[in-house]
């Protein structure tokens, strides 16, 4: 193991020395949360897909692979078709409103102050999102090493947590480019193929498995639904790919960027669903599903190859952790701890907001960190997350950028009802079950609608407004006005 130890090692410090260089380039709040607005088409397209193929899609993808055959492909299929739809349909528009978060977005929609409680919804979910992927370092360490639990999560969120407090967006765009080619290399290009070969072909996988493992289907309408419903409209409207949009350097490259990241996803998508259904081949008896990755890189893959995987699948969860916790940093000062004091988040010298970033940054780290020790359950942490943003704020972000007649009472009600809706059917039915997602979202839309149309139409002067910022005819105002010498 000591060549596939020397593999690992080089690639965590790799990842640091990545953030090192990226805090040079963080001088301003927009270089350190969007990274300057500066990414072209190629770097923009790598950092969107390892944004959303995380340790889930990784490991979690060839799990449901194990499970179910072709079928398992869904989860990160209905991941990939998102990302298309948001490129395509809303990315650009996105990317020429100039803010730093969702809520700045619903209050330039609304005129009004939705930030607050959609923040805290936001928060909520950015901060679940990362947990659980920091939770899954203790699987990836524990086949490398045969670590504890608690160490494993605390030196890869540390490492995470240090790279993306050195340079912020920089540091992340920069070590999730080298983590695209590891994860296109590792798994696309290694693990596939010698997963496949090892089972004894196409052939010999549709001969000993049973022949729903190979229909498309068999995972069940309901559960793919199900996914549709929680991860394609997730991307749409989460904070970890907004922020991630922008960074584009325009709008073509936002829209463009996005839908090959999104092709990208699919061909990963099943890429993992026909390594999971080899591993069922040559490991019919698996304690449990999750271990099908981890089983079958330890035991197939050649010395330096399985370091690689491994690196990898690590690339995979660092990704995606480095994303929601800087998603998570942002809208916890901007969103909460500004409004909450009456600061302008637009107020103060760029250097002073880098810092104030760059503290929580760390600060959430750490609350990462400690909560993912304390948590067990990955899928339990990850629905609730889902279930809250899709329930609570789905209808007002896509209601505001598709229907103008809808208002900021109507969107408050719409985070309010749909977010306690998905809480009390959580408590009720379990937080596994569908129920939660599909009556919450149902309620929100209701509220939204029935609010809006009783209450006063949103003032024309804001709609305007509003109206020339999506055409990208206002530019982004750096700071406050300076009032002229007296």
């Amino acid at each position: 193991m000591a060549v596939d130890y020397t593999v690992i090692v080089v690639y965590l410090a790799g990842m640091l020395a990545m953030g090192w260089w990226g805090m040079r380039r963080a001088k301003s709040k927009s270089d350190f949360l969007v990274a300057g607005r500066r990414l072209g088409p190629a770097m923009y397209s790598g950092t969107m897909a390892a944004i959303v193929l995380g340790g889930a899609s990784t490991i979690g993808g060839v799990g449901l692979g194990y499970k179910y055959g072709l079928s398992g492909a869904w989860m990160v299929f209905a991941i990939g078709l998102g990302l298309l739809a948001l490129s395509v349909f809303f990315s650009a528009r996105i990317a020429r409103l100039k803010v730093y978060t969702v809520s700045e977005m619903l209050d330039l929609r609304y005129g009004g102050r939705a930030g607050v409680i959609s923040g805290v919804v936001m928060w909520a979910y950015t901060l679940m999102l990362a947990v659980t992927s920091t939770i899954a370092y203790a699987t990836i360490f524990d086949v490398l090493f045969d670590m504890n639990r608690t160490l494993a999560i605390i030196i890869g969120g540390s490492i995470v947590v240090a790279y993306s407090t050195l340079g912020g967006m920089w540091s992340i765009t920069l070590t999730d480019m080298v983590q695209f080619v590891v994860k296109t290399i590792g798994v696309l290009l290694l693990l596939l193929p010698i997963a496949v070969v090892k089972a004894g072909g196409f052939s010999a996988m549709k001969a000993k498995l049973p022949t729903e493992y190979f229909d498309p289907l068999g995972i069940g309408g309901e559960t793919i639904f199900t996914y549709v419903l929680i991860y394609t409209f997730g991307m749409l409207i989460g904070q970890d790919i907004w922020q991630r949009v922008f960074t584009a350097r325009s709008d073509t490259t936002a829209k463009w960027g996005g839908t090959v990241a999104g092709t990208y996803c699919l061909v990963y998508a099943l890429a993992g669903a026909v390594i999971g259904t080899a591993a069922k081949v040559l490991y019919p008896k698996l304690p449990s599903a999750d271990s099908a990755f981890a089983t079958i890189v330890k035991d197939e893959l050649p010395v330096g190859v399985r370091g690689l995987v491994l690196a990898a699948a690590l690339a995979a969860v660092m990704s995606t952790s480095s994303g929601a916790l800087i998603a998570c940093a942002t809208v916890a000062n901007n969103d909460i701890w500004s409004r909450l004091r009456g600061v302008s988040s637009r107020k103060g010298d760029d250097h002073d907001e880098v810092r104030g970033n760059r503290l929580f940054i760390l600060v959430m780290g750490v609350a990462v960190i400690c909560t993912a020790i304390a948590l067990n359950d990955v899928v339990e942490a990850l629905t609730v997350a889902y279930n809250l943003l899709v329930g609570g704020l789905l209808v007002p972000i896509l209601g505001g950028l598709l229907w103008k007649r809808g208002t900021v009472h109507g969107a408050l009600a719409a985070v309010i009802v749909g977010g306690l809706a998905v809480i009390g059917l959580m408590a009720t039915f379990g937080i596994l079950a569908n129920e939660p997602v599909y009556y919450g979202l149902l309620s929100s839309l209701a509220a939204y609608v029935i609010v809006s149309l009783a209450t006063p139409a949103t003032d024309a002067a804001v709609l305007a407004a509003w109206r020339e910022r999506l055409a990208g005819r206002t530019p982004e105002p750096l700071a406050e006005p300076v009032p002229a010498p007296q």
